[in-house]
């Protein structure tokens, strides 16, 4: 074995610890938040947004017992996706999706947390009967900051908009509504990122308890519509404190990312 064999096993090794140390953290972190909620730690789901990452950390985390991770962009999560495909690993688009980029998507994803407007509904709808693949969860990803980002009369494809995306809350049972009819998907909850303007902005304790308001009114409709995606590395415990089922972690177990280029 040469001396550039023996490095890379070095590094892979040191990763590999340095993630489990990030996961143990998290986790820790999560126990302590379902325990001061009352809330049993195994209502939370910890899904790892492994964004800007490479396929080689995917395969750490999962030989550390992650199930769960999530993506924010296709072009980045398709081939990382088709690297780790042999491992047992569900993926979560998390990012705003354009209808042009649903087909490669449906490869992989086994859920879109960032539905937001009736025609990505019908894009998805029309991509999984095409493709005869099983069924898609969907979450209707809703806009906290006061912005009207997507609605259920359509918005803009492009994602390059100085929001987060997401349906306005007034839009939010329309939206409901079509996904739980149409063919090939599945209506499973609401998803939110804590607002960054608006009236809630810096709170994510008020905006997580508007999500859950949101939630259940949804879920008198739907009842199988029990998911609830919130919070993220900085704001985890609030999210659960307001009953996320499910939290988005990325920089909390990966390290601080590189700026993208």
């Amino acid at each position: 074995m040469t001396d550039g064999q023996n490095g890379s096993g070095a590094d892979e090794s040191a990763r590999r610890e340095q993630l489990r140390a990030n996961l143990a953290s998290v986790e820790q972190r999560i126990a302590a938040a379902c325990a001061a909620a009352g809330r049993s730690r195994d209502e939370v789901t910890l899904v790892v947004v492994t964004k800007t990452y490479p396929a080689s950390d995917v395969k750490l985390l999962s030989g550390l017992g992650v199930e769960d991770v999530a993506e924010n962009r296709d072009q980045d999560a398709a081939p990382k996706a088709e690297e780790c495909s042999g491992l047992n690993l569900s993926w979560h688009f998390v990012g705003q999706l354009q209808t042009n980029k649903v087909r490669s998507v449906l490869r992989y994803a086994d859920r879109v947390h960032s539905v937001d407007r009736l025609r990505l509904i019908e894009a998805l709808s029309a991509g999984v009967l095409k493709a005869e693949r099983e069924p898609l969860g969907c979450l209707i990803q809703v806009d906290l900051g006061g912005e009207s980002g997507g609605s259920g009369s359509g918005a803009p494809e492009s994602a390059s908009g100085p929001g987060r995306g997401g349906a306005r809350p007034a839009d939010v049972p329309d939206l409901a509504a079509a996904l739980a009819s149409a063919p090939g998907l599945r209506l499973d909850g609401v998803m939110a990122v804590a607002p960054l303007r608006g009236p809630m902005a810096g709170r994510p304790d008020l905006a997580f308890a508007r999500l859950a308001e949101i939630s259940s009114r949804v879920r008198e409709v739907h009842p199988a519509a029990t998911m609830v995606s919130a919070g993220m590395s900085g704001d985890l415990e609030q999210a659960i404190a307001a009953g996320a089922t499910h939290v988005r972690v990325g920089t909390a177990v990966l390290g601080a990312r590189p700026p993208l280029g």
